[in-house]
This record gives C-alpha cells, sequence and structure tokens, in this order.
C-alpha cells in the first residue's frame, strides 16, 4: 500500500510580544501562535482551521479520516502545506465521492479552532463496536497523569492551548506513543488521528514513531516521509505492536486497539467521544468533564470516559468496568471538619 506524501512545512509555535503587569512594568511574554489554514481538496476549497501550525499535514489527514470524508489512506497521494498563502493541497487518487452531498450539512460545535464539523460525523454511532476486552488499572491512570504533568509544553511556557496524547498500555505501564498541542482539542485530537492513520494501520509500517523535528527540510526518501529526515529507525513496535489501530472507518469488537488510551485536557463533548471511538480508542481520559450528549455517545458505544483526572484525582462516567481499582493506591483526605479543627 503507498502512503501519501507529506510536506513538513511546520512553523514557530509561539510568538513574543510586550505586556504591561499588575505594577504597571512592562514584560515581554511569550503567546501561542495562531494562524489560518484553508484546506483544499482537489483544487475545491474544503475548510479553514485555526491552528498552532506544528504538525498541519497530519492535522488534515486527520481532519479528513475523522470526517469521513476519506476512508483509506492510500486514497490520499499528497498533502501539500504552504505557509505563505495559508493552504494545504490535498490530492487524491480519484477524487472524493459525492463530497458535495459530504459536506452539504454543517453541525456547530462547541470546539475551539475548527468551529463546525460535517454532519455524518454524527451518523452511524451505532456502528462503532471498540475492544471487549480493553483495560486500565488505577495505576496506569495515574501514571499517565503524572507523565502529562512533567511534559514540558508549549501551555507552561505561553498558555492559551489544549493537549492531547496518546498512550499505549501493552507493557504494563502508561507508554507515551504522541503529544499533540494546538488551539483547539479537535485539532490535536486531528492530528493524532493523522499519525494513527500513517503508522499504526495494520498493512502500514509500525517503525515510525516519532513526529519530524520543527522546521525540518522536506524529506527525500519514502521512510522519511512518514518519520522526517532525522529518524534513527527507532521502533515503536514494541509498544504498538499489541494495541494497533485499525485502519477501516470503524472498529471492530476484536480489534486489536485495546492497549490505546487517549488522554485530553479539553472537555469530552459528543464530536471528542466519537473521534476517539472511530480512531478505535476504547479508554478515554480528560483533565475536564463531560457533557451530557458525550456522556450519552460513551454509553452507547462502550467507551469508558474518564474526567476530571488531575493527581490521583477523577470520576469514571461510563463503563467502569474498564477501569481496574487498586484501593491501596488511594490517601484517604481527613474529612474538612477535621482538617478545619487541625
Amino acid at each position: 500500500m503507498s502512503l501519501p506524501y507529506l510536506t513538513q512545512a511546520q512553523a514557530p509555535l509561539t510568538s513574543e510580544i510586550e505586556a504591561v503587569n499588575e505594577f504597571g512594568e512592562l514584560q515581554k511574554v511569550s503567546i501561542p501562535a495562531e494562524r489560518a489554514l484553508t484546506v483544499y481538496v482537489d483544487k475545491r476549497e474544503l475548510v479553514t482551521l485555526m491552528t498552532l501550525g506544528a504538525n498541519p499535514e497530519l492535522l488534515v489527514l486527520g481532519y479528513l479520516r475523522n470526517q469521513r470524508l476519506v476512508r483509506d489512506v492510500a486514497d490520499i497521494e499528497s498533502i501539500t502545506v504552504d505557509w505563505d498563502v495559508g493552504a494545504a493541497a490535498v490530492k487524491t487518487v480519484r477524487g472524493i465521492e459525492d463530497i458535495e452531498e459530504k459536506t452539504a450539512r454543517r453541525i456547530v460545535t462547541t470546539g475551539c479552532g475548527q468551529g463546525s464539523v460535517f454532519g455524518g460525523l454524527m451518523d452511524e454511532v451505532d456502528q462503532i463496536a471498540l475492544p471487549a476486552g480493553s483495560r486500565i488499572t488505577q495505576g496506569q491512570l495515574y501514571a499517565l497523569v503524572n507523565t502529562i504533568r512533567l511534559k514540558e509544553t508549549t501551555y507552561k511556557s505561553a498558555g492559551s492551548v489544549h493537549a492531547c496524547a496518546l498512550f499505549s498500555t501493552a507493557s504494563g505501564e502508561s507508554d507515551m506513543l504522541l503529544f499533540v498541542e494546538d488551539v483547539g482539542r479537535h485539532n490535536a485530537i486531528d492530528t493524532i488521528a493523522g499519525w494513527m492513520w500513517m503508522n499504526m494501520a495494520p498493512t502500514l509500517p509500525t517503525s515510525c514513531g516519532s513526529l519530524p523535528p520543527e522546521g525540518a527540510a522536506a524529506p527525500a526518501d519514502r521512510q522519511s516521509r512518514i518519520c522526517g529526515p532525522d529518524w534513527q529507525g527507532t521502533s515503536a513496535a514494541t509498544l504498538i505492536e499489541p494495541a494497533l489501530a485499525a485502519s477501516d472507518a470503524l472498529a471492530s469488537p476484536d480489534s486489536s486497539a485495546s492497549g490505546l488510551v487517549f488522554y485530553t485536557t479539553g472537555r469530552l463533548t459528543s464530536e471528542m467521544v466519537i473521534k476517539s471511538a472511530q480512531m478505535g480508542v476504547p479508554v478515554v481520559v480528560s483533565r475536564s468533564g463531560i457533557t451530557q450528549m458525550g456522556h450519552q455517545v460513551a454509553q452507547s458505544v462502550g467507551l469508558c470516559a474518564i474526567g476530571r483526572a488531575t493527581n490521583k484525582r477523577f470520576l469514571c462516567y461510563t463503563h467502569a468496568g474498564r477501569l481496574r481499582l487498586e484501593p491501596g493506591l488511594v490517601t484517604v483526605a481527613a474529612p474538612s471538619s477535621e482538617k478545619e479543627a487541625g
């Protein structure tokens, strides 16, 4: 199977400005970059995404995948991003069938950095089936949250961005496969979806475990088209092999994606839950909470949704059977009256 050619048109993630603090002092601060990326599919304008611009090709690929506009990665010939004009040109092999019909209905979302999704995303939810045997332990959950806490991020230096990450628990540990930040959580999850499509489909190579470095030149060979010119052959197969994501549009009940866990700093809305589920990920963890429709969708597709996950606190909203509790890891807090008395 041939993979699409992706340019590596990364852009600076932050910029420096001057601001006045509470003392009336002028100081220099970093703020996240935000730029418009207009996506064209076979010269037809599709959508404009607001993004940091760290991995725009994977963002576009994941967007097309999560919007169900493209069913097979081999249907895309290339994605070329040019920041001079703020455009991403997608060239398909045979065009997208019924693209006008598929993009005719839009739904305004609660997401930042995107704003709307095509109506088809909300359809076919009842066809999604996640791996029945997937589990996460309380210890793995705590380790995952701690990994995010220790991660050096754009949020720590500049704020105002969302982060998403993909973990594998196949080794028994919480191994982070990919970490993405963007101005909107939807952009971040779409970028991860694009990476998964390029790296984790059963018929595609699984030895490419990292994104290209910022500012990397366009690669010359096919393998570096996926991994970047600095790829040294470090295999991610030991982490990924037991947790391969399905390359079809929907995951099957016996999918080997049972070791995957998705993390987001944003709230779990219906579209975030749907995107996670159709990526074949059965466990989703959020630093924030969940909406009513997000809860309903998670219940219907068998997805374990865990929210308010900070330090050693969390709430498991749906399918708690996928979470193996370990009571010995919990420190019981003193009642509020006792703390006040002390």
